[in-house]
């Protein structure tokens, strides 16, 4: 997977507490028992982190981690 991917990763299981080895690329938000507030946390992280702004909307429950991931190395940089 991409480096994205890996942080992305690194993000989401810092900021909710998912233990690393749950992760796939095709495990959805949903999946994983992200909720809505935590997604609001983690397009604020990425935009900190990354540099790349991915709003509140793009980020749904039913996306996957492969899917983010493409999100955000197709998302403006800030």
């Amino acid at each position: 997977m991409s480096t994205t991917y890996d942080r992305l990763v690194e993000i989401v299981a810092k900021l909710h507490g998912t233990p690393v080895e749950r992760f796939t690329p095709e495990a959805t938000f949903a999946d994983l028992d992200v909720d809505s507030l935590t997604l609001v946390d983690i397009s604020i992280r990425i935009e900190r982190d990354l540099g790349v702004t991915v709003h509140d909307s793009e980020l749904r429950p039913t996306l996957t981690m492969a899917g983010a991931a493409e999100l955000i190395d197709a998302g403006e940089t800030v």
